[in-house]
């Protein structure tokens, strides 16, 4: 009961792995430091745009507080279960990507339509379809053997649609994510280097066709080559980024005393949040943040070295992949190693779709680490484990 009500607090965890457990206490500590710096980053804009300083900070609380409720059902719930209820939500939540492109049912903000208005509430899409394209996925690419042809092609034109809706929104930056992240899956799976090669050069030609029919994205391309070029045009979110990086030099300026998000820095509280956290805590802290992803990472690559099942295994791989892959494309963002995209960071952007899907995928790693290591992982019921039996064979 406890558990639901106070989600941090759970009696249960002294039982889990060593690795469940660390997976846990860090996801707790990285969407701590999230908070932390959301605080600092968002008060000016929304004391501006509200007369509340708390607006979006308090807004924040309430996501995660349903997002934490949510991660402790999915951290006892098996991956079977999970795996039989993810084509079924992959297509309830592909129609919802659908209904967004449809004029005068997708919400349009910044000249992209990638949410749906639900009253006050604004929810995106393609951020509920990444963990159950990483339980797909997982599922598809781990049971390839056992497919037949129609099967194959069935699942590869779906994920296909998936992409090219989240794309038309336009969304160019998720719909690279979210490719990247079923190509790595297919490739931990063992498919022929061919069938990668082929679905590599796929993807490519998709990002360019984009590109070259997309003015903006052009833009961004040749503003990320050189911002300077364009200082307060194309150019200009790049520049206030790197100013407010370079201004926080070694130790930084100080929590709470940035300069730059007070109304010069473009989306200092979702897409350019790191940069805050740049200038705020310097040098070091970007050093100490980096080692958290990395640490992260081994854990989670530790769990899915670990795991025996070929498709938990996949998932484990999956969720990192997003989570950390996520984070790291975000700061490069921020630091003018990739062009400006419009990607949150995990648990420090404001956000509540992206603190939902991202809670859901820690959750989907803790599970595959508790079911794996653990000697007896907390069942649903007294009928013995059974076998997991893939949703798209006649088994």
């Amino acid at each position: 009961m406890w558990q639901y009500i106070i989600p941090i607090f759970d009696p249960d965890v002294k039982n889990w792995s060593a690795e469940a457990r660390l997976l846990r206490w860090m996801t707790f500590l990285w969407l701590s430091v999230g908070l932390v710096v959301l605080f600092s980053a968002s008060y000016a804009l929304a004391d501006s745009r509200f007369d509340n300083g708390l607006y979006y900070f308090i807004r924040q609380l309430i996501w995660l507080w349903i997002g934490l409720i949510g991660f402790n059902f999915l951290v006892r719930l098996p991956i079977e279960k999970l795996l039989k209820i993810a084509p079924w939500m992959i297509l309830l939540v592909l129609g919802l990507i659908l209904i967004t492109l449809i004029p005068g049912l997708g919400a349009n903000i910044n000249g992209a339509t990638r949410w749906i208005k639900i009253g006050p509430i604004l929810l995106q899409p393609s951020e509920f379809m990444k963990p159950f394209l990483v339980l797909q996925g997982a599922a598809v690419f781990g049971g390839w053997p056992r497919l037949n042809v129609n099967q194959r092609l069935t699942w590869i034109a779906i994920f296909g649609l998936i992409l090219a809706g989240i794309l038309l929104q336009p969304n160019l930056s998720t719909t690279a994510l979210c490719g990247i992240t079923l190509w790595l899956i297919a490739l931990a799976s063992g498919l022929p280097l061919s069938y990668m090669t082929s679905t590599a050069l796929l993807g490519l030609t998709m990002a360019v066709v984009s590109v070259t029919f997309r003015e903006y994205q052009r833009k961004r391309i040749l503003s990320f080559l050189d911002p300077w070029q364009d200082p307060r045009g194309d150019g200009y979110q790049l520049v206030q980024s790197l100013l407010a990086i370079g201004s926080g030099g070694t130790t930084g300026s100080g929590y709470g005393l940035s300069q730059q998000k007070l109304f010069y820095l473009p989306f200092p509280d979702t897409d350019f949040i790191f940069a805050v956290f740049g200038e705020e805590f310097g040098f070091i802290g970007g050093i100490l943040l980096l080692i958290m992803l990395f640490l992260y990472a081994t854990l989670a690559l530790i769990v899915a070295v670990k795991c025996r099942h070929r498709i938990k295994k996949l998932v484990a791989i999956g969720a990192m992949v997003i989570l950390i892959g996520q984070s790291l494309l975000n700061i490069g963002v921020a630091t003018g190693s990739l062009p400006t995209t419009g990607l949150p960071f995990p648990f420090f952007s404001y956000g509540g779709s992206s603190s939902l899907a991202s809670l859901f995928l820690a959750a989907l790693l803790i599970r595959v680490a508790r079911e794996e290591n653990d000697p007896d992982p907390v069942p649903t019921s007294k009928k013995s484990p059974q076998k997991t039996v893939s949703v798209f064979s006649h088994q």
